[in-house]
């Protein structure tokens, strides 16, 4: 394993812990500073297992909450409920994907592509806190089974490199009258069973590709990832609780704009 190669897996692995949970797109980051950082994976494998890494973060943070509601399924209909709701809004998304999941690396894993989502989807989180209708629901566990699930539609968009999967889901949570901190919580949620399948898919799809190597930078990056990812993760419902998405629009304006401007210049 070439040096280089493993520095440059350890701060893609930071960046996708950082990047994850927060509406800016961490898959859209990972291809474009990779792009530019010359690092290549076979099959685009990489970007997709690493995350794992992000998601067993989340899984610590919510172990607490998590153990509850499964100790609470004999017995609550609430948790019965949020785990139903979970279920459904991870369903489109994994038959979409999986239909569709040669034809979105092969076409969409584009570095202009991903520019271009960035900054469309930093206009749309400002113009979404001016349109969000007033809160009706302040609790990610009270969501109607009908609203997860479109929240569940939304989150397809995120197959386009550079939209976010949290970004969708937080954002049509919010149109559909979810507070902030609830809507960035489902999105959580919703991100295990999401990201678990995605992985799961794509190692099955991609192992025969992966030498000593390719896994031992996986690993790397799995082990940033989850860092990274325990970090933000503690932090950010706080965060989005008190100052909202704008830092967030904005930092996807940016850095859409630079990655089109090092596109121009350096190809």
């Amino acid at each position: 394993m070439v040096l280089m190669d493993a520095v440059k897996a350890l701060v893609l692995g930071g960046i996708e812990g950082l990047t994850e949970f927060l509406p800016v797109s961490s898959t859209g980051h990972l291809l474009l500073i990779g792009h530019f950082l010359g690092f290549e994976s076979k099959g685009k494998t990489f970007e997709v297992l690493i995350q794992l890494g992000a998601i067993l973060a989340i899984l610590l943070v919510y172990a607490r909450k998590i153990l509850s509601i499964i100790m609470g399924l004999g017995h609550d209909p609430r948790a019965r409920r949020f785990v139903l709701a979970v279920l459904l809004a991870f369903l489109p998304a994994a038959i979409i994907g999986a239909f569709a999941h040669s034809f979105i690396k092969a076409v969409l894993f584009d570095p202009l592509i991903v520019c271009t989502t960035l900054i469309a989807g930093g206009l749309v989180l400002l113009a979404v806190q001016d349109l969000a209708p007033k809160p009706r629901y302040e609790d990610a566990m009270d969501f109607p089974l009908g609203m997860a699930l479109k929240i569940g539609l939304f989150q397809c968009l995120a197959m386009v490199p550079g939209v976010s999967r949290s970004g969708a889901t937080i954002v049509s949570a919010m149109l559909m009258g979810a507070d902030k901190r609830a809507a960035a919580e489902f999105s959580f949620f919703l991100a295990m069973p999401t990201m678990a399948g995605a992985f799961a898919y794509d190692l099955f799809k991609n192992y025969k590709l992966l030498e000593f190597n390719d896994v031992m930078l996986i690993g790397i990056g799995f082990a940033a990832a989850f860092v990274s990812g325990l970090i933000v993760v503690r932090g950010f419902l706080t965060f989005v609780s008190k100052h909202g998405f704008g830092f967030f629009a904005w930092w996807r304006i940016v850095v859409g704009v630079l990655g089109l401007a090092g596109l121009y210049l350096l190809g």
